[in-house]
């Protein structure tokens, strides 16, 4: 079982950065993918990126590539997700996620098995 807790959320000016983590508590996550998601009010989550162990190859959601950035750091069991020049579309609620493998997929939600509780974004001036 993996529990995952996001943080680093918050209220930022366009243009600005951030950097969200995803912990894992009780299990280590060196033998797992984690994905980022997001959901912004009245619209479905979406997959913003995705790391895979092992290699620790990366994909990016067109609306993010060049301005995000995904990196794991597997003796702190942590994920992280930089979040630089932000849009106000780029406001929604953080999710991070692991599937039950190794590898980065499609972001089909049903084939993520753990999700934490979220954290917000919310890029306004």
């Amino acid at each position: 079982q993996v529990q995952l807790v996001e943080s680093g959320g918050g209220l930022v000016q366009p243009g600005e950065s951030l950097r969200l983590s995803c912990a894992a508590s009780k299990s280590s996550l060196v033998n797992y993918a984690i994905a980022w998601f997001r959901q912004a009010p009245g619209k479905e989550r979406e997959g913003v990126s995705c790391i895979s162990a092992r290699s620790a190859s990366t994909t990016y959601a067109d609306s993010v590539k060049g301005r995000f950035t995904i990196s794991r750091d597997d003796a702190r069991n942590t994920v992280y997700l930089q979040l630089n020049s932000l849009k106000p579309e780029d406001t929604a609620v953080y999710y991070c996620a692991a599937p039950e493998h190794y590898y980065c997929s499609n972001y089909t939600l049903d084939k993520y098995d753990y999700w934490g509780q979220g954290t917000q974004v919310t890029v306004s001036s």
